[in-house]
C-alpha cells in the first residue's frame, strides 16, 4: 500500500522533467563504406555523438549543425535530417544526473576542418556502424546507430 501510493502520487512529484538536447549523426559512405563520425566527451572521454542544449535563433536541426561544427568540425554536404531519440541520464555540474531526451539529426559530411572552437578539447574518431554502436555507453543510442546502420533511421 505505501509502496503504490509512493509510486503513483509521491514520486511524480518529486521526478525531475526531462531536459532536451538535440545530436548531430555525422556520416559520410554509403553501404560497407559508411562511417560515423564519433567525439570524445570532455569530462569523462566517453565515445559520443556531438550534441548540445537549444540554442536560440536555431530550430533543432541547425543546433546539431552548430554543435557538430564546434565540437567536431564537420564540412556538411546536406541538410539535418531528424532519424531518432533517445535518452540518458546528464550529469550536471552539480553531479546531480537528470534525466535527458536527444533529439538526433544526420548530417552528410564532406570532410573535416582542421581548425574549430574545440579542437584539442575532444578527439574524433570515423567508425564502422559496428564500431560506433560497440563504442557508445547508452543503450538507445546504440540501438539508433545499429537501425541507421541498416538504412532504417534515414
Amino acid at each position: 500500500m505505501l509502496r503504490q501510493i509512493w509510486n503513483s502520487l509521491l514520486l511524480p512529484l518529486l521526478a525531475r522533467p526531462a531536459r532536451y538536447q538535440v545530436a548531430a549523426l555525422c556520416h559520410r559512405g554509403k553501404g560497407q563504406g559508411l562511417r560515423i563520425l564519433l567525439i570524445t566527451s570532455r569530462d569523462t572521454g566517453r565515445w559520443v555523438l556531438p550534441k548540445g542544449w537549444p540554442k536560440r535563433g536555431h530550430d533543432a536541426g541547425g543546433t546539431a549543425l552548430e554543435e557538430a561544427w564546434e565540437e567536431a568540425g564537420i564540412k556538411p554536404c546536406g541538410t539535418p535530417a531528424l532519424v531518432g531519440r533517445y535518452h540518458y541520464h546528464k550529469r550536471l555540474d552539480g553531479g546531480l544526473p537528470v534525466p535527458t531526451r536527444v533529439e538526433v539529426f544526420a548530417i552528410p559530411v564532406s570532410g573535416l576542418l582542421d581548425d574549430y572552437p574545440e579542437k584539442g578539447q575532444r578527439k574524433r574518431q570515423w567508425m564502422t556502424p559496428a564500431e560506433a554502436a560497440e563504442a557508445v555507453d547508452e543503450e538507445e543510442l546504440s540501438a539508433l546507430l545499429s537501425t541507421f546502420a541498416r538504412g532504417g533511421a534515414r
